[in-house]
């Protein structure tokens, strides 16, 4: 799925909100930043894999939060549901 689909899907962003979104069972997929700090990042990776949420890949932080529109960089988005 295209990194370009978090400008237009419903989505949450930043580690906790998306935390909170795997948790809960909201989250379809997510988009990690590898340049982010791994001590935050895997600890999400590791709740996806367990939970069996998909897991995107992106190069930069920045590039991940242009894909999300925000003005600032993001370590983390996901994909919602938006009927949970």
């Amino acid at each position: 799925m295209p990194l370009e689909t978090l400008k237009s899907a419903d989505r949450v962003i930043g580690l906790k909100q998306v935390r909170k979104a795997v948790v809960s069972g909201r989250a379809t997929r997510v988009f990690l930043a590898d340049d982010a700090d791994a001590r935050v990042t895997e600890p999400i990776a590791s709740l996806c894999e367990a939970q069996g949420i998909a897991v995107e890949r992106v190069a930069t932080m920045k590039e991940l939060g242009k894909a999300a529109s925000i003005a600032v960089g993001a370590a983390a988005a996901a994909l919602i549901t938006s009927h949970c």
